[in-house]
């Protein structure tokens, strides 16, 4: 991949040409560089190159970057021109970053010394399709191209395609930001001018090229002006500022002309540039008025506005600091009682309120009643003394305020050209008012002004953007308060429209995403769609970004970012979500100090967040706080506030829970008064009633509950009937009601015998089977909730019940990304469920089912994590449209992988769209004939195939009863009632567990056998007679599918341990299998036939932690002497074995040998690993692997098959890791091995696997162990001969 620099870019980018290409060129959107900072994973200071660094565009907005201002230790910038680089060291100004000469070969950085290596472009040729003239233009300076390496001609992206960058890296993933090229005439011709083909044309070509672009533009195909005037005004400023050179008298006045058009520009299109060149302009304007120049206050005046300017948009304490000194330097140039003084003391920014009030009542004093400007007077007086409300919550400057604005309004006419502003400022006061007192005709009389100010703001109003935001945010208060769907949905179109009118860059982006995502948000509390919750919250963080620490809205957004997470925890439970609304929340409040009038909001969000992860975690403090909070949030919001009904009601919920906790009485009687008040403050119509009813009727069955009162009881059902009716199908709250109403009547009927009770509440229950909705937690929930209550008291819904229940737990699922986090949703939603739904279908006689069903509730981690890995040769083969689908669904699946490994948001916008997509494709393949069920929850036909080279055993515990059930290839499965209940399993589980931890000691032997024996009389010894009666012959191969805390049981080595009897081992050679989906999987993974097969053997007898491992030599010794002659065999020891060096052989070996530590974490099981010399080769790297055609892993470690304490079902350990990347074919370990027993166990092993072939078969590694193991009965103990177990093929 040599290069080499044009000579026509070499000479065009030259000395003197680069001034034009650095102003004219675009700068680099902030979302593409939030999306770079997400790469790297580490929160160090990173080492960066920049190859091809220009003029320093991309380095300037790099360093600037909010995201990355903490995040660079030093940019090292790489770029062949001369002229180039010497533009970026003028431009340039800080210390962390140096520029050299170099190309992309030669960029004289040393090896190893970069964490991220940039190459950056930003294409402004414009759309050819995007309009007529834009292709013209393009036309006219293509043909001077000259063969200069253009973007355009995809030679960039051909790179990624080269064997040299293919051997080393990931495929190229793209993404795209879509933004516009505002530009007039000149700007458009300079762009033109800025190529370095063109730069280095004749003079009177380059003139001929300008008179072209003046003809096409003139013409004008498709051409639309956003605001001709404006583009205009600025060009023929330019226009007269090029007439008046350094020197001219006049230059002032073009600079001044010039810096006010772009400052109007500024207004309309809100691009920053054009900002920060009025201050310049404004800047060398006030050097030409020496102090006694009659302009001289007037630029002073001017060059402030603009910095106070900047100052709202970016935050910069400085520039506002400048801004008041340079009005104040003005002001003293107006003594009392000059006619221009008013106009400076409007302006006037001091930094204390109090002050900027006092000048404009003396501006205002002024403007007497008549005179002109009085209406602006009277409105900056407003204005002011609402900027004095917001900070300190006075309400007698917020009263003033309204009836200022409402002088102002008189004195503006229809007609008059400010009117629209005067009806704005009215209807905002009058709206703030509202969200104060709660005065319903407040918040009427805002909307019609609101409505008539946009009436008079039509398309292209420079200020039409600002109506229809805040007549949406009227309407969505007007919502809240009176629940009218149409005025949400109005709402959000409206702020739709406002987000279209602010396009990146734009100065008031942040607002209208910002408002979006809380009309959405509001949509999704009502309707429950989960779209709207997820695009609320990538609005949020997008405006969050916008932000910066320093920014006066900054608290707003994290505020509102912490209510979309706080929100979808509750749909999905993702702790992280409530961790970062935590964090969020507190970093909010800190920004909201005592008399903030939105205080009482931030300390009412912390104290939800605390209280719901005191439900997830049981921390008492978390509660403790959340009421001190709430009971905070109370008192700043007292009769007449519109929220202090959700304070009433939040408190409420605190005190209820803490009396849950601790039953001391006061608390719930609080609790119940605090509902009632809150259930008054919300009248029908208000779109909060239905959670008050709610949580109302939740405190009086607390109470029932501990009293007895049936009044209690009665009152509860009649307000979550209420409830109910206020939440139709699809809204969030619908499942949980429901499931608390069926609950209630379900006591009532057990209270008093009713029989219409307990079928209400069952009829309740089934409406769940009907949801179509995306499911939520709550739903899950719910579902559980029925089939528990059908298993009480035997009602004939239990099946029905439980299937509704596992089909919301694969939709739940699948809405959640397929990362650890997810494997602690999913441990907290299953539970017991799919054992409990098992023996359900048996107890009914439903035994396909039960086998469906327990396959669906088990693994769901490995399960979701297949669907990403699904094999497609069947749809490859199945013509042109699966062959298409095929690919589509592979690179999906891919980039899904890649960004949720990468990513530490499990929900980032990409993630999101990825997410669509990958559903979308996955839908079009089910159209496909014979693909229906692709990646749906096999069903039994398909679930037979894992028995089709032996039966597979399915053993369950569940709290309703133990059972087996023999899966056959090509009969009906045969159920093998256990004689034991689950409390028994759970006994001999712990007491193994205790054992196996004290394995070695020869008086743990008795123990032992008494555990097999017990196994082989209740479990075991059944199973085998009924195999037996199904002609299943001795010496044949079984695989065991044990669930619950079967898991952790060595069944494969249960026997009556007595003469002339045989234990299972005489009889069957057994293999394991975590899920009959996971057998089938590694039976379809057939790998293709190479002419070589590829071993590697690792070991590592010297970790980074552990004690040494004095076998481990010999063993690998042993291993290459058996396999050497039939494989191209590999051996990795000592310092060549560390986790890149195993994760590396891997992608070149199809067979492994692992002797090392095995490191279970029973809490963490992801964290599981094999110690290397470097430290873990933990399971979240291994499962991120992508190897190809493995075939076999012996990992000769310990506790290899030993996963997480609690979730024993979800198999998260190091032996079912390795079958899911791809081995067929697995030997493990259930507990500690003994190093000299394994070097014996490995040398038997190998010799009965290799036949006379010559070839290794993966499928004869059961066989092999058997046979090794009973080799060596005589010479090892016998927890040391049952260790090892195999698992797979």
């Amino acid at each position: 991949m040599t290069t080499n620099v044009h000579t026509i870019s070499q000479t065009g980018f030259g000395t003197g040409t680069n001034e034009l290409y650095d102003r004219i060129r675009p700068s680099y959107l902030s979302e593409s560089l939030s999306y770079i900072r997400q790469l790297p994973k580490s929160t160090a200071p990173l080492n960066i190159v920049e190859i091809g660094a220009g003029t320093g565009i991309f380095t300037r907005a790099l360093l600037t970057h909010p995201e990355w201002a903490t995040s660079i230790g030093a940019l090292r910038a790489v770029e062949p021109s001369d002229g180039m680089r010497g533009f970026w060291t003028k431009t340039v100004k800080d210390n962390r970053a140096t520029i050299v000469e170099g190309t992309f070969d030669s960029t004289g950085v040393e090896d190893g010394w970069a964490d991220l290596i940039i190459i950056a472009q930003a294409s402004n040729a414009g759309i050819r399709g995007a309009a007529g003239w834009v292709a013209q233009l393009r036309d006219r300076r293509e043909v001077h191209e000259k063969g200069t390496p253009q973007f355009r001609l995809n030679l960039l992206r051909e790179s990624f395609s080269k064997a040299e960058y293919t051997s080393l890296f990931h495929p190229l993933e793209e993404r795209e930001w879509a933004y516009y090229a505002l530009g007039n005439e000149q700007i458009i011709t300079e762009r033109t001018l800025s190529w370095s083909y063109i730069s280095v044309l004749p003079p009177d070509e380059k003139a001929k090229i300008v008179e072209d672009i003046k003809v096409i533009l003139e013409r004008g195909d498709g051409k639309v002006w956003i605001n001709k005037e404006e583009a205009d005004r600025v060009q023929k400023c330019r226009a007269a500022l090029q007439r008046c050179p350094p020197g001219h008298f006049d230059r002032s006045t073009s600079l001044n002309n010039l810096a006010n058009s772009l400052q109007n520009r500024f207004k309309q299109r809100g691009v920053q540039s054009d900002l920060d060149e009025a201050i310049e302009l404004h800047q060398a304007a006030l050097l030409l008025h020496l102090p006694g120049h009659s302009d001289r206050s007037a630029t002073l005046n001017n060059l402030a506005f603009g910095l106070q300017t900047k100052f709202k948009e970016r935050g910069v304490q400085s520039d506002l600091d400048e801004a008041i000194a340079l009005y104040r330097a003005a002001l003293l140039l107006h003594p009392s009682g000059h006619s221009n003084r008013s106009a400076f003391e409007q302006r006037g920014v001091p930094s204390d309120l109090d002050e900027a009030i006092e000048l404009h009542q003396a501006a205002l004093l002024l403007h007497p009643p008549g005179h002109s400007d009085r209406s602006t007077s009277l409105s900056n007086l407003a204005n002011s003394l609402i900027n004095r409300f917001e900070q300190r919550g006075v309400q007698s400057d917020l009263d003033e305020a309204i009836e200022l604005y409402r002088a102002a309004l008189l004195l503006r006419p229809p007609g008059h050209p400010n009117r629209s502003a005067s009806l704005d400022n009215l209807a905002t006061g009058l709206q703030t008012k509202f969200k104060q007192r709660g005065v319903q005709s407040d918040l009427d009389e805002a909307i019609e002004l609101h409505q008539a100010a946009l009436l008079l703001r039509p398309p292209g109003h420079s200020y039409r953007s600002t109506s229809l935001n805040n007549l949406a945010n009227s309407l969505q208060t007007k919502f809240k308060q009176r629940g009218v769907q149409s005025d949400l949905d109005e709402a959000i179109e409206l702020h739709r429209a406002a987000l279209r009118l602010h396009p990146p860059g734009h100065s008031y982006q942040s607002h209208s995403l910002n408002n979006l995502a809380n009309s959405l948000e509001n949509r999704f509390e009502q309707r429950g769609v989960q779209s709207d919750l997820d695009e609320a919250i990538e609005l949020h963080r997008a405006a969050l970004l916008l932000r910066p620490p320093g920014h006066p809205d900054r608290s707003a957004s994290l505020f509102n970012l912490a209510t979309g997470l706080q929100n979808r925890f509750k749909q999905r439970g993702v702790p992280s979500d409530l961790d970062e609304a935590i964090e969020l929340c507190r970093a909010a409040l800190l920004l909201r100090p005592p008399g903030h009038p939105d205080r009482s909001a931030c300390l009412n969000n912390l104290a939800n967040s605390l209280q719901n992860r005191f439900k997830q975690r049981g921390v008492q403090s978390d509660l403790d706080e959340a009421i001190e909070l709430h009971r905070a949030a109370l008192l700043l919001r007292p009769p007449g506030h519109p929220d202090r009904s959700a304070s009433l009601d939040n408190l409420a919920t605190g005190l209820q829970t803490k009396f849950e906790q601790r039953g001391v009485p006061s608390d719930l009687d609080e609790a119940i008064e605090l509902h009632r008040a809150a259930l008054l403050l919300r009248p029908p119509g208000h779109s909060y009633r239905s959670a008050s009813l709610f949580n109302f009727a939740n405190s009086l069955i607390n109470r029932f509950e501990q009293r007895g009162v049936q009044s209690d009881l009665d009152e509860a059902i009649e307000l979550y009937r209420a409830a109910l009716l206020l939440s139709p199908p699809g809204h969030s709250d619908r499942s949980m009601t429901l499931n608390n109403l069926a609950l209630s009547l379900r006591n009532r009927f057990e209270q008093r015998g009713v029989q219409s009770d307990r079928d209400e509440a069952f009829k309740l229950y089934v409406q769940l089977s009907y949801l179509s909705h995306a499911v939520s937690r709550r739903d899950l929930t719910a579902a559980k909730s029925w089939a528990t209550s059908a298993e009480e008291t035997n009602h004939d819904s239990a099946l029905l019940a439980y299937q509704t229940a596992l089909k919301f737990l694969d939709h739940h699922v699948t809405m959640l990304p397929s990362s650890p986090d997810l494997f602690d949703v999913v441990r907290m939603a299953t539970a017991s469920l799919a054992m409990d739904a098992f023996s359900c279908s048996v107890r009914h006689g439903a035994l396909t089912t039960a086998m469906e069903l327990v396959e669906q509730g088990r693994a769901v981690f490995w399960t979701q994590l297949a669907r990403l890995r699904s094999p497609l040769d069947e749809l490859s083969l199945s013509g042109d449209t699966g062959a298409a689908l095929e690919n589509e669904f592979k690179q999906l699946s891919f980039g899904l992988r890649s960004a949720l490994d990468r990513s530490t948001e499990e929900q980032s916008p990409q993630i999101r769209q990825l997410t669509m997509q990958w559903n979308g494709v996955v839908s079009r393949i089910r159209m496909l004939p014979d693909f229906s069920r692709f990646l749906l929850p096999p069903l039994f036909s398909n679930l037979q195939k894992a028995a089709e080279e032996g039966p597979v055993i399915i053993v369950n515990a569940s709290q309703y009863g133990c059972d087996a059930l023999i899966v056959f290839s090509a009969q009906d499965p045969v159920h093998v009632p256990l004689d034991i209940p689950q409390t028994e399993v759970s006994e001999l589980s712990s007491e193994f567990q205790s054992l196996a931890e004290q394995f070695g000691s020869s008086d743990r032997q008795n123990k032992l056998v008494s555990i097999l024996r017990k196994l082989w009389d209740c479990v075991v010894d059944p199973v085998v007679r009924a195999l037996r009666a199904s002609k299943i012959h001795h010496g044949s191969r079984i695989w065991w599918c044990p669930t619950a805390e079967f898991t952790l049981l060595p069944l494969h080595a249960a026997g009556p341990y007595e003469k002339n009897k045989n234990n299972l081992s005489d009889i069957y050679i057994s293999s394991y299998t975590p899920t009959l989906a996971t057998l089938i999987r590694a039976r379809q993974r057939v790998s293709q036939e190479v002419s070589t097969q590829h071993f590697v053997a690792i070991g590592q007898a010297n970790p980074d932690r552990g004690k040494e491992l004095r076998h481990v030599a010999p063993e690998l010794a042993i291993v290459a002497r058996h396999l050497g002659p039939v494989v191209s065999f590999t051996s990795l020891e000592d310092n060549d074995a560390t986790v890149q060096g195993a994760l590396d052989a891997l992608n070149h070996n199809q067979w492994l040998h692992l002797a090392c530590h095995g490191m279970p974490h029973r809490t963490q099981p992801f964290d599981s690993s094999f110690a290397m010399r470097d430290g873990p080769l933990m399971i979240k790297e291994i499962i991120r692997s992508n190897w190809q055609n493995l075939e076999f892993a012996f990992l000769s470690a310990c506790h290899t098959t030993v996963g997480h304490e609690k979730s024993p079902d979800e198999a998260i350990h190091l032996a079912a890791a390795m079958q899911f990347s791809g081995f067929r074919s697995v030997i493990g370990s259930m507990w500690s091995v003994d190093d000299e027993v394994a070097r014996q166990v490995v040398s038997v092993f190998y010799d009965k696997l290799v036949d006379g072939s010559g070839r290794l078969d993966c499928t004869r590694a059961a066989v092999a162990l058997h046979k090794a193991v009973k080799s060596l009965r005589k010479k090892i103990p016998l927890e040391q001969q049952i260790v090892f177990v195999h698992i797979g093929v």
